[in-house]
């Protein structure tokens, strides 16, 4: 028996090397509330706290190296109240091009038609329905919201067709979300910003969402109406190839993640990439895949700087901009 505690003991108390590194510890509030330090805390702290203060670190990276900047987001990030902080970034020429979703272009737009209210996760669908409520999350969206919406894309859609008719042009998406942000002339919105300071939008899936069915309502009327994707694919590959230094900056995940990191391709990679998302990888979808995972496909360099942070955009980001582009310095 003593052979068997002594062999027991041999295992649980492995002799081991020592390891040299930084010494994991978090805030001490002994020390009082100070919130910058206790963000810097996060880079000892472990676990999706040292991801997000490396996050923070890289993003400040590709500023100071003077990337061009990617930043892609889906449409749940307009539709909370992210919107005003991408909208700060645009407006201040942070960032150089944009990826989103459908809805991320057209609840944009509708935000300047009308509010969008604070619900609740558990509120009833079929109450909500009744009323004429769709719920995101816990936000609450009155469908006048998109018969505004309607009243404003239409006449657009209208002057956009007439426009290629003469000129034998075809439009591209991103033509028509440059567009939308010259006529909805409104200084929250992001669209507005990207337009006034020539900042390219891109949104590889438009027929999605009420953007899709407005299209679908128009098309009936005018079936001579079209949009060229190939141009926009043409367009943003060619951009991203001449680029010197690439960053990029993804909430989310899905089609914006993907078009984002195949443009990067085309130059062998991004020098910085920095993902915020709650995706697993566990089903193979690039939606939840880690940085080693585009770098195994030239999406990012073998000695570019990356790192995913598991967590809520909705809380990250806003600290991240605070603690990057938001700087005096920056």
């Amino acid at each position: 028996m003593s052979k068997s505690i002594d062999a027991a003991r041999k295992n649980v108390l492995r002799e081991s090397s020592e390891v040299s590194g930084v010494k994991v510890e978090g805030y001490n509030f002994d020390n009082g509330v100070n919130y910058e330090k206790i963000i810097s805390s996060f880079a000892s702290t472990g676990f999706q706290a040292t991801n997000f203060a490396k996050a923070i670190s890289i993003t400040n990276k590709m500023i100071n190296d003077k990337a061009f900047i990617y930043l892609g987001y889906t449409s749940n990030l307009v539709s909370s109240g992210l919107r005003d902080i991408i909208r700060y970034l645009v407006q201040n020429k942070k960032v150089n091009l944009i990826v989103s979703t459908a809805g991320g272009i057209e609840e944009d737009i509708i935000k300047c038609l009308g509010d969008f209210i604070m619900g609740d996760f558990r509120a009833n669908g079929s109450e909500l329905r009744s009323k004429g409520i769709n719920r995101i999350g816990n936000i609450f969206v009155p469908n006048s919201r998109y018969m505004k919406f309607e009243d404003f894309f239409q006449p657009l859609l209208k002057e956009i067709n007439e426009e290629q008719k003469k000129s034998g042009t075809v439009f591209t998406p991103s033509d028509i979300i440059w567009k939308m942000g010259e006529k909805i002339n409104n200084p929250k919105s992001i669209c507005y910003w990207a337009y006034k300071n020539k900042i390219r939008i891109y949104c590889p899936a438009l027929t999605d969402g009420a953007i899709g069915d407005n299209i679908y309502f128009f098309k009936f009327k005018n079936p001579d109406f079209k949009v060229d994707i190939s141009e926009d694919i043409k367009n943003i590959n060619e951009e991203t190839m001449s680029v010197k230094k690439s960053g990029v900056l993804i909430l989310g995940s899905g089609i914006i993640k993907h078009h984002i990191l195949n443009t990067n391709m085309m130059r062998n990679g991004a020098d910085y990439a920095v993902y915020i998302n709650t995706a697993q990888e566990f089903d193979g979808s690039d939606a939840g895949a880690l940085p080693e995972e585009a770098v195994s496909w030239g999406k990012i360099t073998p000695k570019g700087e990356s790192v995913k942070v598991f967590g809520d955009a909705t809380i990250l980001f806003p600290i991240l901009v605070a603690e990057s582009f938001a700087k005096k310095n920056n």
